[in-house]
């Protein structure tokens, strides 16, 4: 049985974006916009290589962010306040995902490359807020990105989280590999599964498997 393998589970870990929200939402394509305006404005290049810039750290660094603060040395609050000003009137409600998540025993703990604040907002849109002991941001990890090691180590230490006793929920695959070698329960979140060793569940459906847990 599925639950039986996170019957240790006293810390359950969620990434936000497109783990929290369905992709089909499709937050990133307003990110996205504001991401490659705000390298054109800030690096002087024009759109067609600010959209490279952006995808070229994002897949080197971890993050967008990640990439311009090691190369350019840019100042990551006006970034992560300007790219994550975007609209959320169209997220849907999630009640049954509040009642799954609000029964789970333990620490709740949202985890997420992108800011708290906006964390914050994205949860109060899908009427998930209230029902985790903690958010926390790229800026609690000193801004170093998931995927590495030693951003997850600094926000589980500043939570005092013991990773063996945690699960790990997220969509994309280079975040979870991380956690697996800390010792967490790892469940891939996303319409496609994506096979390896450090992946223990996929799910298409978070609301769906939560409900096997409890």
């Amino acid at each position: 049985m599925v639950a039986a393998s996170f019957a240790h589970v006293r810390a359950w870990v969620f990434d936000l974006d497109n783990t929290l929200y369905p992709p089909s939402a499709r937050l990133f394509d307003q990110i996205e916009v504001r991401m490659t305006a705000w390298v054109q404005s800030a690096l002087g290049v024009d759109a067609t290589r600010a959209d490279h810039l952006r995808d070229h750290y994002w897949r080197k660094y971890g993050t967008t962010l990640a990439g311009l603060m090691a190369e350019h040395g840019v100042d990551p609050g006006p970034y992560l306040g300007a790219v994550h000003d975007i609209d959320l009137s169209h997220l849907e409600k999630a009640p049954d995902l509040a009642a799954r998540i609000r029964a789970l025993p333990g620490r709740r703990i949202v985890y997420t490359n992108g800011s708290e604040p906006y964390a914050q907002r994205v949860l109060a849109a899908r009427g998930l807020d209230g029902l985790f002991d903690a958010v926390y941001g790229v800026e609690h990890a000193g801004y170093r990105p998931k995927p590495e090691q030693a951003a997850f180590e600094a926000v589980f230490a500043l939570d005092g989280l013991d990773a063996r006793q945690g699960a790990m929920f997220e969509d994309d695959t280079r975040n979870l590999a991380a956690p697996h070698a800390m010792g967490m329960r790892t469940v891939h979140v996303a319409p496609a599964p994506f096979l390896a060793d450090h992946i223990h569940h996929h799910t298409e459906d978070l609301t769906a498997f939560l409900s096997q847990l409890v």
